[in-house]
């Protein structure tokens, strides 16, 4: 007799199911979340499940007889002996044999697909656990000794911004005064004790995203580059981008969200055009860095002569004499870059700084994207020239100078910046894999269901009546 695994699916002489059996309990507890701990004995249980049902199919299919069944031919001989005795079943129940162990396999490597994808998910979401909850604690370490720095050397935030504010509070102001404006927005919402959901991918306005040592060379780049860049906004990716500037169906600005929203909430409308820079979509600087440099400045070979002295007057290359928060010197990208490489790369490139207009135009043939000189000459690239002069409104904020640190403190804060990058690769992969996992155990689920119903739907042609088939005849061989 058939042993009776599933009270749903077969019931053989067992009459009606009393309690839930064996495969059904096993069947409810093969839940996703322990499907790795008991899948071996789901697919045991499974395993003997069918192979005793196709036993009892055969069974009852094909009965085993002392003698062999003799299917007659219809056209016999004259003496009445059969021509040829042909061995054989019925060929309908044969078929639905053939049909049930098809099935069968079909599920079988199904659920055990999913199984595998289930088991592959999970262990990758085991390792990245790990690696996050390594990079929290390599993190937590970095923080102390950074505060033990501070506390050393009462060098605190506070001190910081006390030595550097000064300067950036009255470009702020400034900015501030161009009421209608998409910087003076944001320099609102960075003043916001509650950061808007904006300012998440917003990093500034490039005014304020660096620093140089000296007035005049702040008063000559800020010139150079322009009220309009100086004043242009700064987001980290697209989705930054498309958030400040909603439009509707006809491609008309959507007055009410957006940056042009948070302007007429604040008293602020936006009435003129603004430039925006998107980080991820500019080239960065593919050479090397200086060595040892806490602020990274790039390696960029020195114009030269033929024989190589430098021209007189050099003082270097625009976009090293940026001064950049440690903060944003790595890592702010997604691919891993800073701001030197990335931003003020892309609006100075290779941009020559001289002393005095003289000594730039005696260097004339060295200058590849241009120059400037710190008595107000510009020479663009291209070979184009910018005479006379003008006041300078918004200029970049002068540095207090290196602070009395250690030598190595610089290089603690990038490490922290590196990790907390890293962290934050590691949060994004994780959340992808979840979303995998659940995908998979959705899918086991239904595959569950499409077993259960498989086994109800086979046990019943086990259980029906089997009756020979019409027009044959079977007699014993005498």
């Amino acid at each position: 007799m058939l042993v009776c695994w599933s009270s749903s699916a077969c019931q053989l002489n067992c009459g009606e199911p009393e309690s839930p059996t064996i495969i059904d309990l096993m069947l409810e507890k093969c839940t996703i979340s322990n499907f790795t701990r008991k899948s071996y004995y789901y697919f045991i249980f499974h395993f003997i499940y069918v192979a005793t049902l196709f036993k009892h199919i055969e069974n009852a299919f094909l009965p085993i007889s002392p003698k062999p069944l003799i299917v007659h031919d219809p056209s016999l001989n004259q003496g009445g002996q059969v021509n040829s005795p042909v061995f054989a079943g019925n060929p309908m129940q044969n078929g639905t044999a053939e049909a049930v162990i098809c099935n069968s396999k079909k599920l079988e490597d199904a659920m055990q697909e999913i199984g595998l994808k289930i088991k592959h998910h999970e262990d990758n979401i085991k390792f990245l656990k790990a690696q996050k909850n390594r990079l929290d604690d390599s993190i937590l370490d970095i923080r102390v000794a950074i505060g033990k720095i501070h506390s050393a050397t009462g060098t605190g935030s506070e001190n910081q911004e006390s030595s550097n504010g000064r300067n950036e509070e009255e470009t702020i102001e400034k900015i501030l005064r161009y009421n209608n404006s998409a910087a003076g927005i944001c320099c609102k919402l960075k003043a916001q004790t509650t950061p808007h959901p904006l300012m998440k991918d917003l990093m500034g306005v490039v005014a304020l995203l660096g620093k140089v040592d000296d007035n005049n060379l702040s008063r000559i780049l800020s010139d150079y580059l322009g009220l309009e860049t100086m004043l242009a906004v700064v987001c980290k990716t697209n989705d930054g981008v498309k958030a400040l500037e909603i439009y509707d169906k006809e491609g008309s600005i959507n007055k009410s969200s957006g940056l042009h929203g948070l302007g007429a909430s604040i008293a602020r409308p936006l009435d003129d055009r603004f430039v925006v820079i998107c980080l991820g979509n500019l080239s960065p600087y593919a050479g090397e860095f200086i060595v040892d440099d806490p602020q990274r400045r790039l390696a960029i070979k020195k114009p030269r002569y033929l024989n190589e002295e430098t021209p007189p007057g050099f003082l270097g290359f625009a976009v090293n004499m940026i001064n950049i928060d440690p903060a944003n010197l790595y890592c702010v990208t997604s691919t891993g870059h800073g701001l030197r490489e990335t931003l003020f790369y892309s609006l100075f490139s290779r941009l020559q700084v001289y002393k005095t207009r003289a000594d730039m135009l005696q260097a004339l043939p060295l200058l590849t994207d241009g120059a400037v000189s710190l008595d107000g000459g510009i020479i663009k690239s291209g070979g184009v020239s910018v005479l006379g002069e003008r006041e300078v409104e918004i200029k970049f904020p002068k540095s207090a100078g290196r602070l009395n640190l250690p030598e190595n403190y610089f290089d603690t804060e990038s490490r922290m910046k590196e990790l907390k990058w890293k962290r934050a690769r590691f949060v994004e992969d994780l959340q992808r894999e979840q979303a995998l996992l659940d995908h998979c155990k959705f899918n086991f689920e239904i595959k569950k269901q499409e077993f259960v119903k498989f086994l109800a739907h086979s046990s019943s042609y086990v259980t029906a009546p089997q009756s020979p088939a019409v027009g044959e005849r079977s007699t014993p061989i005498s």
